[in-house]
């Protein structure tokens, strides 16, 4: 497993249990199905925590997509098409978390 795809070090000293089945199971198992690239997996989450409004992961997500290859004029593409899909409110705010 990358570095980059490990549980972050608040939650291993937090909760300890959550960080070994993060780095276990989501990205020991789930990030490494052969179906999807890493930078599909990353756009996907992205767009999922941008409709969901889960903003407070989408910092790692972006700078984890970005590490997969997508570039920032796709990340801005991304939440522009999420505008439509999963409403206004939640691509504005998402805006917030994209480098200037």
């Amino acid at each position: 497993m990358r570095p980059s795809l490990s549980a972050p070090a608040v939650m291993k000293t937090k909760t300890p249990k959550l960080a070994e089945l993060t780095d276990r199971i989501l990205f020991g198992d789930l990030w490494q199905r052969p179906h999807l690239s890493p930078r599909d997996r990353s756009l996907i989450t992205v767009a999922a925590l941008i409709a969901q409004s889960r903003l407070e992961q989408l910092p790692f997500h972006l700078a984890l997509a970005k590490e997969h290859g997508v570039r920032e004029e796709e990340l801005a593409e991304v939440v522009t098409h999420l505008a439509f899909y999963a409403g206004w409110p939640a691509a504005a705010s998402a805006l917030t978390r994209l480098e200037p």
